[in-house]
C-alpha cells in the first residue's frame, strides 16, 4: 500500500514534475481561465488538495493539481493543503496524475496518450494499462493511436469534438498511416460529428479517392447513424430518390408501401 499523509505545504517547496500528465493548461479552459480559479479560491478557498511526492533533498515534486496550485501561488498563498505521497517509481507517479485527469473532459487527449504510453512502458501489457488506470482497454489503445497521429494534427487537437473527435483521430491514425494521407483525410471529414467521421474513414479502407465520393453521400444524410445502426446505410440512386420524394409529397401511401416491399 502506497503511504501518504495530508499536511500544509509551503508553495515555494514544491516544483511541478514531469510526472504530471496536464501539460496543456488551456485544454477545455475557454470559459474558466486561471484567473477565474484564483478567483474561486480566494473566495471559497480550496477544495481540493493538490497531491505531491516527497524528495530526498526535502523539497517536494506536484504530481496532481497543477492549476489548483498556480491559482494559489497566484494569489499569493505561502503554503497549501497537500496529500503528500512516498517516493514513487515514474510509472506509478504518472498513473496518480493520470486517475486524478482521466475522466476530467477537459484534458488534451495528447496528455492522455503520452501518459498511458509512459505506463505502458512498464508494464508492457494493455490489460495491465487499463487495471491501473481504471479504463477500459479499448480506450488506452484509441488514445496510444493518437501518438501516431502527424505531429501537425497532433498540435491542433483539442477537447471538443469542433475538430474531430478522439475515437475519429484514432481511427484516422489506424487507417492512415501517412502524414499527407492523415492531413488530407481530416481535410475531407472535416465539419462531420465524431460518428460520421468514423463511417467515412472505415469505409474508405484507407484509400484517399474514395473519401470525395464518401463525403458526398455523408451530405445526402447516407450514414445517418441510426440508420447505420439497423444496417441500412447506403446510398440511393437519384432517380429512386425523387420517386421518394415524390409519393411522399402526394401522400402516395400504397406505391410507398409497394417500394417497401421490393427492398426488403
Amino acid at each position: 500500500m502506497i503511504a501518504m499523509e495530508f499536511r500544509e505545504i509551503k508553495l515555494s517547496k514544491i516544483d511541478i514534475s514531469s510526472f504530471n500528465t496536464r501539460k496543456d493548461l488551456e485544454a477545455g479552459m475557454e470559459d474558466s481561465s486561471l484567473d477565474d480559479l484564483a478567483s474561486s479560491i480566494r473566495d471559497k478557498g480550496l477544495l481540493n488538495p493538490i497531491t505531491v511526492m516527497k524528495r530526498d533533498d526535502g523539497g517536494y515534486d506536484l504530481i496532481a493539481g497543477q492549476r489548483r496550485f498556480l491559482a494559489c501561488r497566484k494569489i499569493g498563498w505561502e503554503t497549501i493543503p497537500a496529500i503528500v505521497r512516498d517516493k514513487l517509481d515514474d510509472a506509478d507517479a504518472m498513473i496518480l496524475s493520470l486517475i486524478e485527469n482521466v475522466h476530467r473532459a477537459d484534458m488534451n487527449p495528447i496528455d492522455k496518450a503520452r501518459a498511458y504510453e509512459k505506463i505502458f512502458e512498464k508494464y508492457r501489457n494493455y490489460d495491465r494499462v487499463a487495471e491501473e488506470t481504471g479504463v477500459s482497454m479499448q480506450t488506452v489503445k484509441r488514445y496510444l493511436s493518437l501518438l501516431r497521429l502527424t505531429s501537425s494534427i497532433q498540435e491542433k487537437i483539442t477537447t471538443s469534438e469542433g475538430f474531430a473527435g478522439v475515437s475519429a483521430l484514432s481511427k484516422l491514425a489506424d487507417t492512415f498511416s501517412s502524414p499527407d494521407d492523415q492531413e488530407s483525410a481530416l481535410e475531407e471529414i472535416g465539419g462531420f460529428k465524431q460518428s460520421i467521421q468514423l463511417e467515412i474513414i472505415k469505409r474508405s479502407e484507407g484509400n484517399l479517392e474514395k473519401l470525395a465520393d464518401l463525403k458526398a453521400q455523408a451530405m445526402e444524410g447516407a450514414f445517418n447513424t441510426r440508420l447505420c445502426t439497423e444496417g441500412l446505410c447506403f446510398s440511393l440512386p437519384s432517380e429512386l430518390k425523387e420517386e421518394i420524394k415524390k409519393m411522399i409529397d402526394q401522400g402516395d401511401a400504397h406505391s410507398l408501401k409497394g417500394l417497401a416491399q421490393k427492398l426488403k
